[in-house]
C-alpha cells in the first residue's frame, strides 16, 4: 500500500503538535521517524494509524482519502514502547488474537511460524505475567506482525529493553521486514538505531519535518544544522568560522583548507565535524585541535573524549580503550575533507563525500 500524508497539521488547543508537512513512506520499505522526545513522532503515527484526525491536511491510502476513516476500519498493526498483552490469555492466544476469522489450522501454523521467528515458540503455553520484559515485547511484536498488515507502525518498541536484548531484536526486526511487503514506520530517538535499521529516515524536530530520504544520504548530507544535531550521537562538533581564501578560519585563527561553493561568499559560517572524524594520530594534511581533557568515557570498544579547545568544547570518538587524566593536554587531528560547512542561516554548504568519511561513519 502507498500511504501519503498531504500537508497534515495537528493542534491541541493553541499548541501546535505538528506543523504542516507532507510525507509518503516508501511501500515495502522501512521508514524511520527520528527525533528527540516531543519531536512529534507519536502524533504523526497516530494520524497514520487513524487514531487521530489531523487538524488540517489529507491522509491517503493508495490514492483514496482515509482522513476520516477510523482505525478499526483500517488494516494497521501498531506496537508501542510499553508491553501491551492480554494478561488472561496464553502467549499462543495473544499472538492468535488478530486471526479470529481464520481456520484453526491456519491460525496454529501462523502462530507457530511467527513465534519461532521471534524465538518464543517454547513459551506458547505461558501467560504474560510469567515472562520477562523482553519476552513480553516479543509477544506484542508477534501479535502485530502475524496480521501481515500492509502498514506496520512501531513506536519506539525496544526502548524499555536492556541493551543486549535491543541489539538482538533490532537485527531480527530488520530481517523480518526485509522479507515482507509491509510498509513499516519505526520511531526512535537514537541516530545509531536509525543507521542500523537503514531504509529511509524522516528527521523531526519540534513538530517540523526537516528532511526525508534514504537513511545514509540524510546522515551523510544533513540539509541543515538542525538535521545534523538530531542525526548525530554524540552531537556534531560545531565551530564558528569565516571563509578565507581556499577554505575557512576558525575563531582561534586555525586555518582549514576546504573548497567551499561560491555562494558562501566571505560571510561567517559554521564548520561541523563528527566525533568519529577526530583521532589521536597525525596524518599527512591533517589539522590539529589542541585542548585539555575534561572527561574520558569508555563505552564498549570506543572512548569518548571531551576536551576544551580555543574554539570551544569538542567530543572525539576514538576507537579502542584510551585512558586520560583530567586536564591532560591532547591534540585531536582531523582531515579537512571530513568537515561540513553551514551558512549563516544554518543550511548546508558542503559535506564530505562518502569516500572522505571516517571508517566509523562511512
Amino acid at each position: 500500500m502507498q500511504l501519503t500524508l498531504e500537508d497534515v497539521q495537528q493542534k491541541a488547543g493553541s499548541q501546535v503538535l505538528l506543523y504542516p508537512m507532507s510525507l509518503a513512506p516508501h511501500p515495502g520499505a522501512m521508514t524511520i521517524l527520528l527525533g528527540v522526545t516531543l519531536a512529534g513522532k507519536t502524533s504523526l503515527m497516530r494520524i497514520m494509524a487513524g487514531l487521530d484526525r489531523p487538524s488540517q491536511g489529507t491522509v491517503r491510502v493508495d490514492g483514496a482519502d482515509v482522513t476520516r476513516v477510523p482505525v478499526r476500519e483500517r488494516n494497521v498493526a501498531m506496537v508501542y514502547q510499553q508491553f501491551i498483552n492480554y494478561p488472561s490469555l496464553t502467549v499462543r492466544d495473544n499472538i492468535a488474537s488478530p486471526l479470529r476469522l481464520r481456520s484453526a489450522d491456519q491460525v496454529d501454523e501462523r502462530v507457530h511460524a511467527m513465534a519461532s521467528r521471534l524465538h518464543i515458540d517454547h513459551l506458547l503455553d505461558r501467560y504474560p505475567a510469567e515472562l520477562s520484559g523482553g519476552q513480553q515485547q516479543r509477544v506484542a511484536l508477534a501479535r502485530a506482525l502475524v496480521k501481515e498488515a500492509p502498514l506496520v507502525l512501531l513506536d519506539e518498541p525496544l526502548v524499555n529493553l536492556d541493551y543486549k536484548l535491543r541489539e538482538s531484536l533490532r537485527e531480527e526486526l530488520a530481517g523480518l521486514f526485509e522479507e515482507g511487503d509491509s510498509t513499516v514506520v519505526y520511531a526512535t530517538t537514537e541516530p545509531a538505531e536509525a543507521l542500523l535499521l537503514g531504509g529511509y529516515t524522516a528527521v523531526l524536530d519540534a513538530g517540523e519535518l526537516l528532511q526525508y530520504g534514504p537513511t545514509a544520504e540524510v546522515f551523510h548530507r544533513p540539509r541543515s544544522i538542525r538535521v545534523a544535531r538530531v542525526f548525530s550521537d554524540p552531537p556534531m562538533n560545531l565551530f564558528q568560522a569565516r571563509r578565507d581564501g581556499q577554505g575557512f578560519v576558525l575563531r582561534s585563527g586555525l586555518r582549514v583548507q576546504r573548497e567551499l561553493p561560491a555562494s558562501a561568499g566571505r560571510a561567517d559560517i559554521m564548520a561541523g565535524l563528527r566525533a568519529g572524524a577526530l583521532r589521536l594520530e597525525q596524518r599527512p594534511g591533517s589539522v590539529a585541535l589542541e585542548g585539555a581533557v575534561k572527561l574520558a568515557e569508555i563505552s564498549g570498544s570506543d572512548t569518548f573524549v571531551h576536551a576544551t579547545t580555543a574554539d570551544g568544547d569538542v567530543v572525539a570518538q576514538l576507537s579502542g580503550v584510551h585512558r586520560f587524566e583530567l586536564g591532560t593536554r591532547v591534540q585531536l587531528h582531523f582531515d579537512p575533507a571530513q568537515t561540513y560547512a553551514f551558512d549563516a542561516a544554518g543550511d548546508l554548504l558542503v559535506a564530505p563525500s562518502y569516500r572522505e568519511l571516517p571508517r566509523e561513519v562511512a
